[in-house]
């Protein structure tokens, strides 16, 4: 009688698991969007701010996903996340710290803007965001586990993150700015989503409440192909109303990312080991239907 044996991920691979490089797409995007938006109708754009927002979002979600780590380990909900930063360093407080350094540099990022302009809007924007990224995990609130993680990422990568690139340009509102922020704030939330269907039985054993311990994974996989649907019904609804440019129709061109997405979901729901990659599927997902959208504001 023969065993297979069990092949261990190597150090790399985890690490790279851990740092999540592809999620980065997260901060990225409402950035691009924003300015883009802000471009067409200003026709200016200011290389500085965006370069400066840009290294500061992504300094700001490093915080949001460190801190995370560290929060989850003290709920033991990570307990057998191998690709948990906090389990592979075993040193939460050094995460912890690293995780405040990135914070610190990223709202420095956006206190520069701030000055620049002699504006404090957009600090005030991103204060609230970060607000909101704490009480996704920090305690005492640990909203995330209340199932209200996509209400407020929804929020913080759409309304509020679109509207502080977007008035980083222009020091104004308008909206475009804001029907454009519904868009990527869905298909954020979507990511987050997608994220609870392989880790069910460690949710309910923290006591998380995620919407797919809610729902189950086959009702959370009917959601999540209406929730990637609506990103293209409300473009097209959006255009008819005057608020997008004809150019986003060029979203229709992530399609077959929508539908990859949906189908892989669709069928392994409810295996978890199948069903883990899906999140990368919905990072896929996101970044080229917003670079698609961003590009329908600037080319047409």
């Amino acid at each position: 009688m023969t065993t297979t044996p069990i092949i261990e991920p190597s150090k790399k691979k985890l690490w790279l698991a851990a740092i999540k490089p592809p999620m980065y797409s997260v901060a990225i995007m409402p950035i691009i969007a924003g300015t883009a938006i802000a471009f067409r109708e200003t026709h200016r754009l200011n290389l500085s701010i965006f370069l400066t927002f840009l290294i500061s979002a992504i300094l700001i979600l490093a915080w949001e996903n460190l801190s995370n780590d560290v929060f989850d380990s003290e709920t033991g909900i990570d307990k057998n996340k191998t690709h948990s930063v906090v389990n592979l360093t075993g040193n939460k407080p050094l995460i912890f710290g690293l995780s405040n350094f990135c914070l610190g540099l990223g709202i420095l990022g956006i206190f520069a803007i701030a000055w620049w302009q002699q504006d404090w809007t957009v600090l005030e924007i991103i204060l609230l965001c970060c607000a909101l990224g704490y009480s996704y995990q920090g305690p005492p609130f640990r909203l995330g586990y209340q199932g209200l993680g996509e209400i407020i990422c929804f929020f913080a990568f759409g309304p509020l993150a679109i509207t502080a690139a977007y008035y980083s340009q222009t020091q104004s509102f308008s909206a475009t700015m804001l029907g454009g922020s519904v868009f990527i704030g869905i298909s954020t939330s979507i990511i987050l989503f997608c994220s609870h269907f392989h880790q069910v039985e460690d949710d309910i054993a923290a006591g998380k409440r995620s919407p797919i311990v809610r729902l189950g994974t086959a009702r959370g996989a009917k959601l999540l192909k209406w929730s990637t649907a609506s990103l293209y019904v409300l473009t097209v609804l959006l255009i008819g109303l005057g608020i997008y440019p004809l150019g986003t129709l060029l979203v229709v061109l992530s399609l077959p990312f929508a539908i990859a997405l949906t189908s892989h979901v669709q069928q392994y729901h409810d295996q978890p080991e199948k069903v883990s990659n899906c999140k990368f599927l919905a990072v896929n997902l996101h970044f080229f239907s917003g670079i698609l959208f961003a590009l329908g504001f600037l080319l047409f």
